[in-house]
C-alpha cells in the first residue's frame, strides 16, 4: 500500500531539486555568458546609435543585426560539437551536460518521493542525494575549465586581443555563469538536505500515522 507522507524537509528538499535542474538547465542553455566589448552597428563619423554589447555562450551566441529594427539575433554558432569555440569548452559542455542530466533525473525522481520512499530496500532520498553530489563534481569540473577556454579565436573576437585563458579581456561575466555557479552551491546542498528529508520520512511520528491506518501523512 502507498503511504503518501508529506513534511516540510522532504517538500523543501523537492522543491530545491527542482530549481536546481531548472536553473542549471536554463544557464547551459543560455548565451549569456560572457559579454563582449560595446560595438557600433555603424561606421559613420556622425553615428549616434548607441553601442551595444553581443554576447556569447558555450556554443551560443546573440548579436545585434542590421536591419529595420536593429534585433538581437540568438542562435547557435556551432552547427555541430566540433564547432564549439574549444577543447575547454567542448569538455565543460559535456561534465555541464552530465550533472544537468543526474539532476533533471534526480528533480523526476523527487516528485514520487511522497508516495516511494525506499527503491530495491535503499533510501531513495540518500540515493537522490548520492546523484546530486556526482552531478555537483560534474559541474564543478565543468565550471574549472571553462575560463581555460578564454584564448579561442571565438572569445578573441568578442572580448579583443587582451584576452586568454582565465583573463576575460575587455568581456565581463553574464548571469548565466553566476546562475552556474549558484546551481552548483544548492545542488551540494540539496545533497546534504536529502539526509535530513530522509530522517524527516522515518521518523517515529510518521510510524505512528502509519500504524493508525492513514495513507495521507503530513507533518511539519
Amino acid at each position: 500500500m502507498c503511504h503518501v507522507i508529506v513534511t516540510c524537509r522532504s517538500m523543501l528538499w523537492t522543491l530545491l531539486s527542482i530549481v536546481v535542474a531548472f536553473a542549471e538547465l536554463i544557464a547551459f542553455m543560455s548565451a549569456d555568458w560572457l559579454v563582449g566589448h560595446p560595438r557600433n552597428l555603424e561606421t559613420k563619423p556622425h553615428n549616434t546609435a548607441e553601442p551595444y554589447r553581443p554576447t556569447l555562450g558555450i556554443y551560443g551566441r546573440c548579436v545585434k543585426v542590421v536591419n529595420f529594427k536593429r534585433e538581437m539575433l540568438c542562435g547557435p554558432y556551432a552547427d555541430h560539437f566540433g564547432e564549439i569555440a574549444s577543447g575547454f569548452w567542448q569538455a565543460t559542455a559535456i561534465f555541464l551536460a552530465a550533472g544537468i542530466l543526474l539532476l533533471c533525473a534526480v528533480a523526476f525522481i523527487s516528485v514520487f518521493t511522497m508516495c516511494f520512499q525506499s527503491i530495491m530496500k535503499k533510501s531513495i532520498f540518500n540515493v537522490c542525494g548520492l546523484l546530486q553530489g556526482i552531478a555537483g563534481l560534474f559541474l564543478i569540473l565543468g565550471l574549472m575549465l571553462y575560463p581555460a577556454g578564454w584564448g579561442s579565436d571565438k572569445v578573441l573576437n568578442y572580448c579583443g586581443t587582451e584576452a586568454s585563458p582565465y583573463k576575460v579581456g575587455q568581456c565581463s561575466l553574464g548571469w548565466a555563469f553566476y546562475t552556474a555557479i549558484g546551481g552548483t552551491v544548492l545542488t551540494f546542498i540539496c545533497a546534504v538536505f536529502s539526509a535530513q528529508a530522509e530522517i524527516a520520512t522515518s521518523s517515529d511520528k510518521v510510524q505512528e500515522e502509519i500504524e493508525e491506518g492513514k495513507n495521507l501523512i503530513c507533518l511539519l
